[in-house]
């Protein structure tokens, strides 16, 4: 097998000073849990370099794999020879030969020389190996400015590694590095993209949905589990703690008292009360939500900051600057846009009102507020909180059996 080892590169945590090592051990971790069930490979740490030994594993599973962790930069499937110049060569000509797909390709030599007692200088050896292509291999064309391949030559003190392919992987921050948030789930396209995006910046994420049973279906919490699972496999532990909140009778009294503009506010401020009451009982340090600014009427800075004001928990909003489209692309990505799509309302659909209002304040929301006694109902929806531990890999219950009248006892 030409390759025989995958080159592994950090993120940008490579930068973080005292907490490197802890961040590389983290990361290192989480490879080798995703695929354990490869038992032959092998690994080896360098520096900022980490190798997996393939021994005739399956390359393409495992590529795949790793795309799922966060932390990886990007990654190559490598030759390895020793750090001797003919060896070089021919392993260069071996790679390149394997890769090309056509004749008359351009390409370009680049040479990295980390191990400084290697006796030629890279310069001298991209000049030795492109000589020995060129006679080696018809139709070979040089372009330095716009190649159609890059031969990566990597000589360290541990071997030359040789490459022509460079792998994007997630980036950001090794799992679970970065503390933990809840995530405020719907069934949407928004919130499981938000969700995703904190856990590639290396955080701990459980989610928190609110359901209106009988107002909104199974099928609806069908598919926030469906979510939920989709992104559980880029976690340290391939699972996420989904916790449903049995939220009737509080958007009943609210929908009952309060006037039609404020509807959305107050139950977004009833939410985040809730949210938080449950995070500072479970060392939660912040909420993440899917809004983007402008992009629905309670999502205008007055609405945010208004209703933001009950809670003291910071929340994190991954997408407040981003376009629909970009959202929705990377819902493609990720492979939650046809789950978010299913035609089933939650429980931010059910009640809109036909004008809500789009700049409310503070005091307003408030006088609002005094209309009905919603602390006993926000208590209520904290002890009945019902709590899924959501498998990427092996959760394969349906809400077809387990219905919310049997998970509230309705």
């Amino acid at each position: 097998m030409l390759y025989d080892c995958i080159l592994i590169r950090y993120g940008e945590f490579v930068l973080k000073g005292d907490n490197k090592k802890q961040f590389t051990k983290r990361i290192q971790e989480h490879i080798k849990r995703k695929l354990k069930k490869y038992k032959s490979l092998q690994y080896k740490s360098a520096g900022l370099r980490f190798y997996i030994l393939t021994n005739e594993e399956n390359i393409e599973e495992i590529c795949e794999l790793l795309t799922e962790i966060p932390g990886i930069y990007s990654f190559s499937l490598v030759a390895r020879c020793e750090n001797e110049l003919d060896q070089i060569k021919q392993t260069a000509e071996h790679v390149l030969i394997n890769d090309s797909m056509n004749q008359g390709f351009t390409f370009k030599v680049e040479t990295n020389r980390a191990d400084k007692l290697f006796p030629m200088k890279s310069l001298e050896v991209t000049q030795e190996v492109s000589r020995h292509l060129f006679q080696r291999i018809p139709g070979l064309k040089a372009d330095v400015h716009n190649p159609n391949m890059i031969l990566d030559i990597d000589i360290r003190v541990e071997g030359t590694f040789i490459y022509t392919k460079v792998i994007k992987g997630m980036g950001g921050f090794p799992s679970g590095t970065t503390g933990k948030a809840l995530l405020m789930m719907s069934g949407g396209i928004d919130s499981v993209v938000a969700g995703y995006l904190s856990i590639k910046r290396g955080m701990e994420v459980e989610a928190i949905h609110f359901a209106s049973y009988p107002h909104t279906s199974k099928l609806s919490e069908q598919k926030v589990i469906d979510l939920t699972k989709q992104i559980a496999k880029y976690t340290y532990a391939n699972k996420i703690k989904l916790h449903i909140v049995h939220f009737t009778p509080l958007q009943e009294a609210i929908f009952r008292a309060v006037d039609e503009d404020y509807i959305i506010t107050i139950m977004r401020r009833m939410m985040y009360r809730i949210a938080e009451a449950y995070g500072l009982k479970h060392n939660i340090r912040a909420l993440v939500t899917g809004e983007s600014v402008g992009q629905v009427a309670s999502q205008t800075l007055e609405s945010l900051a208004t209703i933001n004001e009950p809670i003291k928990l910071p929340v994190l909003r991954p997408l407040v600057t981003m376009d629909k489209e970009d959202i929705v692309d990377l819902s493609k990505e990720i492979n939650t846009y046809n789950i978010s799509i299913r035609p089933y309302d939650d429980c931010c659909t059910v009640f809109v009102p036909k004008h809500p209002s789009i700049r409310p304040r503070v005091k307003f929301a408030k006088m609002q507020e005094y209309k009905f006694d919603y602390e006993p109902l926000i208590t209520e929806a904290i002890d009945t909180i019902k709590t899924l531990e959501i498998d990427s890999s092996q959760y394969h219950s349906s809400l077809e059996e387990n219905t919310l009248h049997e998970l509230f006892e309705i």
